[in-house]
């Protein structure tokens, strides 16, 4: 597995564009995030069905279409930095390809921001557009708007994405010892799991540092949703693991177990609780970058920064 193309970092004064690619956004959450972002000197603009509702399907952000027009010209307008997505919920894969990606290409890389459902998305774009894309916390998140810790990350790996070449996390315990090098990938596990088979996914994460969490899925979901992994052959020659947050899955001496029996056998570094994805302080990861994971130490260190 080879690293992405990484996009430009965010300067001050950059125009970033907020969409809604799955679920509905609350007005006053997304208000409150756009607060934040000003408040980074930058010049968030919405895009125009963001507050949409669906006419039949309350989970959804507005029509299919709809939600894929915004994105495309939020990532096709030239005077965007950035497209940040401002919630996750359900969605991605029914407008993804809906998209013109010979036209999201000719854009030229941009950052794409978002987490959850948006791991489709992180899919996507590192198989049709090979472009590094940051896991990471949304405009208007509930998680987002109460941590400082998760702003201050995300900020720092958009202006300033050097200083964060190292990514700690204060949680992070062994699972199964060691160090691990490879290009970082992952996300949802569920949607990691979903997307097996189509237009987008990627054929397997051989050479990866595979990072993966979930939410609200019981330890007997977590188990069927990795062996479909591991049935399917997709983790075969992954380089180590990286286990995130796992709210609303259970207690987590239940989960644990699950997770040891069913990575254990791949015989490759594994470090959990390491602070990514539906967590209240929740880190951003990068994905595509070569870097290297100690489980002992709980460190992800990229051999270069996320952006350019």
């Amino acid at each position: 597995m080879r690293p992405l193309t990484r996009p430009p970092r965010l300067v001050p004064g950059a125009r970033v564009a907020v969409v809604a690619p799955s679920g509905p956004i609350p007005e006053e959450r997304l208000a409150a995030g756009l607060d934040i972002l000003r408040g980074w000197d930058l010049d968030p603009v919405v895009a125009p069905h963001v507050l949409d509702p669906h006419p039949g399907l309350d989970y959804l952000a507005g029509e299919d279409a709809d939600r894929a027009a915004d994105l495309q010209a939020a990532w096709c307008d030239p005077d965007m930095s950035a497209v940040l997505c401002a919630r996750g919920g359900y969605g991605v894969q029914r407008m993804v390809d809906l998209l013109d990606w010979d036209a999201l290409r000719a854009a030229g890389p941009k950052v794409l921001v978002g987490f959850s459902d948006i791991t489709t998305l992180h899919e996507a774009f590192a198989t049709r557009l090979g472009l590094v894309t940051l896991h990471g916390p949304m405009a208007a998140g509930a998680d987002f708007l109460k941590s400082t810790q998760a702003q201050e990350h995300l900020r720092a790996t958009l202006f300033a994405p050097e200083s964060v070449r190292t990514i700690t996390s204060s949680s992070a315990m062994t699972l199964v010892p060691g160090r691990a090098r490879g290009v970082t990938l992952g996300g949802c596990l569920s949607l990691l799991a979903s997307e097996l088979g189509t237009p987008h996914a990627r054929s397997g994460a051989r050479g990866g540092l595979l990072m993966i969490e979930d939410v609200g899925e019981e330890p007997y979901r977590i188990d069927r949703l990795l062996t479909q992994l591991l049935r399917s052959g997709w983790p075969a020659g992954v380089a180590g693991i990286a286990l995130g947050s796992w709210e609303g899955c259970g207690p987590y001496e239940r989960l644990r177990p699950v997770l040891m029996d069913r990575l254990d056998g791949l015989g490759v570094p594994v470090v959990e609780e390491f602070g990514f994805g539906h967590a209240q302080d929740t880190l951003t990861i990068p994905f595509g970058v070569a870097a290297e994971l100690d489980t002992e130490a709980g460190t992800l260190t990229l051999e270069v920064p996320a952006l350019v």
